[in-house]
């Protein structure tokens, strides 16, 4: 059936059902998308990463659901928009009791250019919302869902960005970033900071458990105010997800994969930091590093809290006294400098805290916070008390890149 032989449907039609696709629309999906999201792929390598990411550890056995909104009373049944959702380990906290909950992130949220402006995105995120707050919970709860706006970016929407996903429920969160220059040479001489070491694949699942039991650590003393603080777990095989991700498309472009998976600094168990970082290639010539990122995943502290959730404002002032800074300057040189041999522009970290940006700042003075407004706009739902405004009622911790899907 053709688009102009189609009669479309009204959005708020009871005929239009949200359902998981059968392969040939997943398919269809895909080569639908990916024009916008392939990034320096081909559609074709497009669509065998997306097939290699659904067999990882933390996508593989239903770790990843793909959902569509149909018209079930079309003869042949008609995709009108369609996206993903991710099964996330996460902890929420309340006056010191930790639970561990479920929870999903939503991602490649598409709706096809001939379907555009007629409420089916809408649709489709209004069901979405009401099914993963049930979904894959068996004896859990699934307190929160999060996604990462991008429609400001990619124009699939009429609405302003932020005011569509909080009308569907998707609350706006702190969604800010720094970032340094990638160089083979930081202006900073390496020998005045902390030395660091490479991390490789075999040192993530140790460092990504004792960094689960410091969240948890930390959430048992979180406030007593009756504030909620919530988080998604970091664990190794969300690391290996992302880290999955660069290795196919390095592959594809450069014929060789990455081993050093990002950097730590002391040997001391319990005053240790370390990060781990992903690189992001975005331009569609592989020699050029313009818009390619290395991004901080992760950053992790064993002694000096990094005062978690609690991002500086557009006034902040570091006061330069920081232990830890210079340990986090050292790992975010190591990143610059991976990040030049893998033709990166820039290294990113979001929602930096204070110590972080001094860090940043420490290697490159003109560094600034940017507090994204049109991509990557972390959003939460809330499906506790108070679910109409989750900002002034949950503390979202670890609101970091290893969070996005």
């Amino acid at each position: 059936m053709t688009v102009s032989q189609y009669v479309l449907p009204d959005s708020k039609s009871p005929a239009l059902a949200l359902v998981q696709p059968t392969d040939a629309e997943k398919i269809g999906q895909f080569k639908k998308n990916g024009l916008t999201w392939k990034g320096a792929l081909s559609l074709d390598a497009y669509l065998r990463r997306e097939e290699f990411l659904s067999q990882q550890a933390f996508t593989r056995d239903g770790g990843i659901t793909y959902w569509v909104l149909v018209d079930s009373a079309a003869k042949d049944r008609v995709v009108l928009s369609g996206c993903e959702t991710l099964r996330k380990k996460a902890l929420v906290a309340r006056d010191g009791k930790v639970e561990e909950v479920v929870s999903h992130g939503v991602g490649s949220v598409f709706c096809p250019p001939e379907y555009r402006n007629r409420g089916y995105a809408a649709r489709m995120m209004e069901e979405l919302g009401r099914k993963l707050e049930t979904w894959q919970t068996d004896q859990q709860r699934c307190m929160f869902t999060v996604l990462y706006s991008d429609i400001g970016k990619t124009g699939l929407f009429t609405e302003d960005e932020q005011e569509f996903y909080t009308a569907r429920g998707w609350h706006p969160f702190p969604s800010s970033h720094i970032s340094v220059p990638a160089t083979s040479k930081p202006e900073v001489h390496v020998g005045t900071l902390p030395q660091s070491r490479p991390l490789h694949a075999e040192d993530l699942a140790e460092l990504c458990a004792i960094d689960e039991g410091l969240i948890r650590e930390r959430m048992t003393r979180s406030s007593s105010d009756g504030r909620w603080t919530a988080a998604l777990i970091p664990d190794v095989d969300v690391i290996q997800w992302h880290h999955a991700r660069e290795e196919f498309v390095a592959k594809e472009l450069y014929g060789r994969t990455p081993v050093v998976k990002g950097a730590i600094v002391d040997n001391k168990p319990g005053h240790r930091v370390w990060c781990y970082w992903t690189r992001m290639w975005y331009n569609d010539d592989p020699q050029e590093n313009k818009d390619n990122t290395l991004h901080i995943l992760r950053l992790v502290s064993e002694g000096e809290s990094l005062s978690e959730g609690h991002p500086p404002d557009a006034n902040h002032q570091t006061n330069g006294h920081s232990s830890i800074a210079p340990a986090i300057a050292s790992l975010l040189a190591a990143a610059q400098q991976e990040a030049s041999q893998w033709t990166m522009g820039d290294v990113e970290i979001w929602n930096p805290t204070c110590v972080t940006i001094e860090a940043a700042q420490h290697l490159d003075p003109a560094a600034e916070v940017t507090h994204r407004d049109k991509e990557s706009i972390a959003s939460l739902r809330w499906y506790g008390e108070n679910p109409d405004r989750p900002a002034e009622h949950v503390n979202w911790i670890g609101n970091e890149k290893y969070g996005w899907c």
